[in-house]
């Protein structure tokens, strides 16, 4: 069942109430994790950017409700606005860099779709370029050399581009290996099981795939995630019903199974921008 939309916090950075005062931010993800027991709950960034290299150790990180691995090597994407959380490893080693929209917006001046790009959230494999660059802007940031603030505007320009063209090969692949047979079996079992609030876990086992594969084949033929199309399968039933049925918002909400009308009503709102009744009325 979809994410109560009120759990989710929206932190500017890691919870502080600014937003970055400097060019970028960069931490080491001990600095923070440890203070948490090294286990960050399902958060969000309103506008800022995360990139996040995990130099040792690894653990799990779920992106909007897809839990993927992370060794040593990993790279994670994390755009704004995308729900994230992490479990750790104890002492796992790497480095966190926050880019603010204000800084984005300023480097993204024709230079095509690099913005649409970054804004997959994902889980890459870093090569050793791009250790480099993220271990240079580490180096960058902690100093207070002379040109700090243009070199660290050319070192961000770098890893963003690098990580826009890793997740562009990413996407050529997967869309390679996309089985347009599976995808349609996916669709199908939407349909027969979407009452039954079945998770992406759930039709990944049916498939005999994983979430996260079945997530990236999802995205790549469709363009949205696996848990998008469950969700949308719902909320286009909840619109059928608001429209052409004269039943209550509660019983619909039972009848799509939700226990709790209340419920329903905020997930309807949030995918729709207006309440059950507000839709109603409006139709």
């Amino acid at each position: 069942m979809p994410v109560h939309p009120t759990s989710i916090q929206s932190y500017s950075l890691f919870g502080e109430s600014t937003h970055l005062p400097d060019v970028l931010h960069c931490e080491t993800i001990a600095e923070r994790s440890k203070l948490h027991d090294w286990e960050l709950a399902p958060h969000r960034h309103a506008r800022l950017h995360q990139i996040l290299l995990i130099t040792m150790g690894g653990g799990f990180v779920t992106l909007d409700g897809q839990t993927s691995p992370l060794s040593a090597g990993s790279l994670v994407n994390v755009p704004h606005g995308h729900v994230h959380a992490f479990s750790f490893k104890k002492d796992t080693q790497g480095w966190v860099t926050t880019f603010a929209d204000e800084l984005m917006d300023e480097l993204f001046v024709r230079v095509g779709n690099v913005k649409q790009e970054l804004g997959q959230a994902s889980v890459l494999k870093a090569d050793q370029f791009t250790h480099q660059i993220v271990h240079q802007i580490w180096r960058e940031f902690s100093s207070q050399e002379k040109s700090r603030a243009l070199v660290l505007r050319g070192l961000s320009s770098v890893l963003l581009g690098w990580v826009s063209r890793h997740l562009q090969t990413q996407r050529v692949q997967i869309r390679k290996q996309a089985d347009p047979e599976l995808i349609q079996r996916f669709k199908d079992l939407i349909e027969d099981h979407y009452l039954a609030h079945w998770r992406v876990n759930d039709y990944a086992k049916a498939l005999s795939i994983s979430p996260t594969h079945l997530s990236r084949l999802s995205r790549s033929a469709t363009g949205n995630s696996a848990l998008r199309l469950i969700e949308a399968r719902l909320m286009r039933e909840a619109r059928r019903n608001l429209a052409y049925t004269s039943l209550s918002i509660s019983n619909i909400a039972y009848a799509l199974g939700y226990n709790d009308p209340a419920y329903f009503s905020r997930v309807f709102a949030r995918d729709s921008g207006l309440s059950p009744k507000a839709f109603r009325q409006q139709i």
